[in-house]
């Protein structure tokens, strides 16, 4: 009997576990490029099921941030999807977010928890992998931290104020962008404001 390929054992329980809601999302993830493929490994670990199977080992949990909420309290103002991803670290399954394939000629990207802009439109870039991708960041909006879940070393990304998920910034994949990083972020993490001032407006109001 011929012994899968580690990526075809990611692909197969990730199906299982997310077998009702991630059939069309499977189905693109198939249709993608080898190039786009490479991509998606790098951001599979933390996909639910598999993540659960392994302890996370991401230095941000340790961290203090400017704002400051319990899980209930977080819990009262976020979604089932946000505080999964937000405050547990979570993934959204690939192809599947609002903002994958969202490419506004102005606005920002906020943080779906607190408001705070961190991306913003002019910093999106077409990477195919299955996410919202970013070159780069509004300055100090975002913190990275090393993430050793899984047994491999990653660079996790959160928002500075409130320390909400992001997701993982890769460098040296080859786009062809001015920093050749590529800020892999769920959309559920995200909201987006087409008025930069507005966007400002709602991080005062949390």
């Amino acid at each position: 009997m011929r012994i899968p390929s580690f990526p075809t054992f990611l692909r197969t329980f990730y199906t299982i576990s997310n077998a009702t809601s991630n059939f069309s999302a499977t189905a693109r993830y198939k249709a993608l490029s080898p190039f786009s493929r490479t991509a998606v490994y790098k951001s599979m670990p933390t996909i639910p099921f598999l993540g659960s199977l392994f302890s996370s080992k991401s230095s941000s949990s340790n961290m203090e941030y400017p704002l400051k909420k319990t899980d209930d309290e977080w819990q009262a103002v976020l979604n089932k999807d946000q505080f999964r991803i937000l405050r547990e670290k979570g993934t959204e399954p690939p192809g599947s977010g609002t903002y994958d394939k969202h490419y506004p000629s102005e606005g920002v990207y906020a943080c779906a928890g607190c408001g705070t802009p961190l991306y913003k439109a002019d910093h999106k870039f077409k990477s195919g992998c299955g996410w919202p991708a970013y070159f780069d960041s509004i300055p100090g909006a975002v913190t990275r931290h090393t993430d050793s879940t899984f047994g491999m070393a990653r660079t996790e990304i959160v928002c500075t104020n409130c320390g909400g998920h992001l997701g993982h910034v890769f460098k040296g994949e080859g786009y062809p962008t001015p920093t050749d990083e590529r800020h892999c972020v769920n959309s559920v993490s995200l909201k987006f404001h087409e008025d930069e001032a507005k966007a400002e407006g709602e991080k005062a109001k949390v």
